[in-house]
């Protein structure tokens, strides 16, 4: 019974050795230079074709639906 008590000892404590085993993670910034994905407008993709003004109104038709006043009397 010894050797297996020993054994499963021995087996939690190369798993509990495992998990430090996690390095840094360190991002590497470069002085003056943006690293991320370039930002467009919200109104540039497919939906409204570049239309600022068409997505203006979508947006305020949503923030109207989202107005509590609105919803309960109207």
């Amino acid at each position: 019974m010894k050797p297996l008590n020993g054994a499963v000892c021995l087996i939690a404590l190369a798993a509990a050795l495992a998990g430090c085993g996690e390095k840094e993670q360190v991002v590497v910034y470069k002085q003056g230079q943006y690293q991320g994905k370039a930002d467009g407008k919200p109104w540039d993709n497919e939906s409204f074709s570049g239309d600022k003004g068409n997505w203006e109104a979508t947006i305020k038709a949503r923030n109207q639906s989202q107005n509590e006043y609105r919803r309960i009397n109207g």
